[in-house]
């Protein structure tokens, strides 16, 4: 695939210290863009910023908890001050949770989950909608799961939380729809992750695709030329898909 140019472009950028994160923080980097990385773990940062640099790119480092979500305020007036716009939000950070019965879920763990992988996400875009509304080409990226449609057997948590999120960000792209900003879905398929190893002890990681090389596409969700609107681009195949609409 052809990189788009996203020199002079600044990325915002969650869960970027590892995995899907990390390596769609340095895919934009290599692109041109300015990353503002987001993420717990100050060590990860930190080595995403060497690699960063080694590509001849650079990145701001922003040490917080996306459920902080007073920093994700802060955030959006910081950028504002800095950059006085935003071109690319990547939400990225996400919890799988307990794959349980539903019944079992405990209270704090639902709302940990409902809180990292909704509520962040919807406090990023109200913190950073004004801002992507001043770039000539916004584009808001959030990285969905199979498992939001395809439900099964104790993954009740994770598959609610992420089908909140697809109708959170199908709302904003209509709302949007007349802007020249662009929200869509992202669904990386199985993928070598922490997570996708704390999901599935069993299986062997290397039967599935890097982090890496599912990463180079949300170079096409975040190309300025880019077109299509509240929809999900799905990794495994390469493209993007309409949600069903109801007759």
């Amino acid at each position: 695939m052809s990189k788009p140019d996203l020199k002079g472009r600044v990325a915002v950028v969650t869960g970027a210290s590892r995995g899907i994160g990390a390596a769609a923080a340095l895919a934009l980097a290599e692109a041109g863009a300015h990353i503002v990385a987001l993420a717990r773990t100050v060590g990860g940062l930190e080595a995403l910023d060497d690699q960063i640099k080694a590509a001849g790119s650079s990145a701001t480092l922003v040490p917080l908890d996306v459920t902080d979500y007073e920093a994700l305020d802060r955030l959006g007036a910081a950028l504002h001050e800095r950059f006085g716009k935003l071109d690319i939000l990547v939400g990225n950070a996400g919890a799988l949770g307990p794959l349980t019965p539903v019944g079992h879920i405990d209270p704090k763990q639902w709302d940990n989950v409902m809180a990292v992988n909704v509520t962040a996400n919807w406090r990023l875009i109200r913190s950073l909608d004004p801002l992507l509304r001043r770039s000539d080409a916004g584009r808001a990226i959030f990285v969905s799961s199979g498992a939001a449609t395809n439900v099964r057997a104790y993954w009740g948590l994770y598959a609610t939380s992420k089908a909140a999120l697809d109708a959170l960000v199908r709302s904003y792209a209509e709302e949007t729809r007349n802007s020249p900003i662009r929200a869509n879905l992202f669904n990386p398929g199985a993928t070598r992750t922490a997570m996708r190893k704390q999901a599935m002890p069993g299986e062997d990681p290397d039967t599935l695709p890097t982090a890496e090389g599912v990463a180079q596409h949300i170079l096409t969700l975040a190309d300025p030329a880019l077109m299509e609107t509240g929809k999900l681009f799905d990794a495994r195949l390469g493209t993007f898909l309409d949600f069903q609409k109801p007759a």
